[in-house]
């Protein structure tokens, strides 16, 4: 999961996440990480279009986003 978060900083690439909230309520989002720290991943959120902080201990699956990589790509 390290080098995908670090992949997604470098390249700008859109990761799909199912990630599990603060209220127990199962999320998924696309989204491109902007910061990365030993608790949180700082990210932009496709979905919600702001940037958005995730407890990395709550995310439960993460890849790349294939379908939509080329629209978010400098």
């Amino acid at each position: 999961m390290e080098g995908l978060l670090y992949r997604s900083i470098e390249e700008h690439l859109p990761l799909e996440m199912i990630y599990l909230s603060e209220n127990q309520q199962l999320s998924q989002r696309k989204l491109i990480v902007k910061e990365i720290n030993d608790e949180y991943i700082l990210a932009y959120c496709l979905l919600r279009k702001q940037v958005r902080t995730f407890r990395r201990e709550n995310i439960l699956s993460i890849m790349p986003d294939a379908r939509s990589k080329h629209r978010y790509l400098h």
